[in-house]
């Protein structure tokens, strides 16, 4: 199995627990999962208001993997006059970034930055030097 099709597979299986999905057979039905998330969505905009709410996303791979979880659930995500690229905006009910969309973002953001990461340093390693490693500390010299 290469790197990416786990990497596929795995993302699968977090949308799939935080869907709420409780067998097998539902883990694998990612249509399903994806319409008991927007259908808890909906009830929670019945009965909670909705906020602004401001993320900061340190990274372009983070910034995008946000946004399209956000238009997944068919969220708006914005941006304001003069706010930074790494800012997100979204008016969405709390409990929902709460229990849901933060959550499951971490998730998926933790396996993806895994994954960079180790194709940064297979090419690395294989194309610029076998030696990948992060630089030594040294102490530093006495001053006089």
């Amino acid at each position: 199995m290469s790197e990416e099709t786990h990497l596929r597979e795995k993302l699968r299986k977090i949308e799939a627990l935080f869907a709420g999905a409780g067998t097998e057979g539902e883990r694998l039905a990612a249509g399903a999962a994806l319409a008991r998330v927007r259908a808890r969505l909906a009830s929670l905009q019945l009965s909670e208001p909705a906020v602004e709410m401001q993320f900061s996303l340190g990274d372009q791979w983070s910034r995008r993997l946000f946004l399209a979880l956000c238009r997944r659930y068919g969220l708006d995500p914005y941006r304001l006059p003069r706010q930074r690229l790494t800012t997100v905006m979204l008016k969405v009910p709390k409990p929902f970034v709460d229990q849901v969309l933060w959550p499951e973002f971490e998730e998926l953001n933790a396996a993806l930055i895994q994954y960079l990461n180790a194709v940064t340093l297979r090419v690395i390693r294989e194309e610029v030097h076998g030696d990948a490693s992060e630089a030594a500390e040294q102490a530093q010299p006495l001053r006089l």
